[in-house]
């Protein structure tokens, strides 16, 4: 007969399970703090032990360890690891002003919205693969030293898109939409979202990164923060393009539209350029607007591109200075500021589900689902829509 205070069967006073307590290292509790970007007070509204655990006066139970987990965006796993982990971008990350991509870690956000679009393009290409498709050609089928016009006309010619599709739309907005619909037609996977899946608790930075680029043979994927104003969108997709072309995958912030110190950046920024306002044409019409007081906004009405794509066009080849240029993004971007209240959570979820995830794609694994080729509960994970919300936006995309 046992006593009263004594455990029997790994019970305690035979009625509740003792508590596992998890010895987690001051070290890599700090990192996982410092890796989310939350401090000590933020984080203790739900974590109140976080201090006693700081100080090694108590350890969090295994529950209080996944509250940790979700509440630092960091995996479970990491926490009983006896030294904080080095983690790394599987893709090169360019920053625009020198060579800080080694001196400044990646967020959580970044690092999981790269790794659920490296999922989304893996189980693509095997469905591509499956059925028979074949490498798309124009992977890697140019060079950073090729001539921008080339490579520009090249991009063009590939998309279906004539030297004037962009004069042909009535305004830029649209001339955006009309581009992304021609890439997803080429084999394409595009993506635009500003949240991490359909979290709106976990914005991406624009600082950080304006978009990525996963190249592929069969299903390359360009990722747009959506977080970033629908200005720069355009460029960060012409600049998306470019990286495929060029084969070469990289995450970018683009700050001010500006490259990072890197040859294949440069490179892409040139191409971009030219391929949304040719410079033959700007330098035609430079002349007769430049003393305008609103030279940018008649390129921009001209070439069906923002304003702030075509001062930096302007500034790409050499026709204002840097400083005239820096003056105008910031007065560009505090107006942008000043007049657009942006959220990504608003509006019409399902409305929001096609920008955030490729048409090709949802259709593929949709149909591959209805096949019954694909478990309903991997669709849920590659599309983040579950349950009676993944059958809704089916319908939506006619696939009732």
């Amino acid at each position: 007969m046992t006593g009263d205070g004594e455990k029997k069967g790994g019970w305690e006073d035979n009625r509740r399970p003792a508590r596992t307590q998890v010895p987690i290292s001051e070290p890599i509790l700090r990192w996982a703090m410092t890796r989310s970007g939350r401090g000590v007070d933020e984080l203790q509204r739900t974590l109140p032990k976080l201090t006693k655990w700081l100080k090694g006066e108590s350890r969090p139970s295994l529950p209080e360890v996944e509250k940790l987990a979700k509440e630092t965006s960091t995996p479970l796993g990491f926490f009983f690891l006896s030294k904080p982990p080095t983690e790394q971008l599987s893709i090169p990350h360019f920053r625009t002003l020198g060579n800080q991509q080694s001196d400044q870690h990646p967020s959580p956000n970044l690092i999981e919205t790269i790794q659920l679009m490296e999922q989304r393009q893996g189980w693509m290409r095997e469905y591509l693969h499956e059925q028979g498709h074949k490498p798309l050609t124009f992977i890697h089928s140019a060079n950073p030293g090729d001539k921008p016009e080339h490579v520009a006309s090249e991009i063009k010619r590939t998309l279906g898109l004539s030297d004037t599709w962009a004069s042909e739309q009535p305004n830029w907005t649209k001339a955006l939409q009309e581009l992304r619909i021609k890439i997803e037609e080429t084999g394409i996977l595009v993506f635009v979202n500003g949240i991490v899946g359909n979290n709106p608790h976990r914005k991406l930075e624009v600082t950080e990164f304006r978009g990525f680029v996963l190249v592929d043979d069969y299903a390359p994927l360009v990722f747009v923060n959506n977080a970033d104003g629908k200005a720069a969108q355009m460029f960060t997709l012409a600049h998306e393009l470019v990286h495929i072309w060029f084969g070469k995958s990289a995450v970018f912030d683009l700050k001010e539209l500006r490259p990072a110190d890197d040859a294949i950046e440069r490179a892409s920024n040139h191409v971009a350029a030219e391929f949304l306002i040719p410079a033959k044409q700007l330098h035609k019409l430079w002349p007769s607007i430049k003393d305008e007081p609103e030279p940018f906004l008649v390129i921009a009405q001209h070439f069906k591109v923002s304003e702030l794509v075509a001062a930096y066009r302007t500034l790409n080849l050499g026709l204002i200075k840097n400083d005239e240029f820096s003056k105008f993004y910031h007065n560009y971007e505090r107006e942008i500021r000043d007049t657009t209240k942006k959220s990504d959570g608003g509006g019409n979820f399902y409305a929001s589900q096609n920008l955030r995830i490729d048409h090709h794609f949802a259709m593929a694994v949709i149909s591959a689902t209805r096949e019954g080729r694909l478990l309903y509960r991997d669709a849920y994970k590659l599309t983040g829509l579950y349950g009676v919300t993944f059958e809704r936006y089916a319908k939506t995309l006619g696939l009732g």
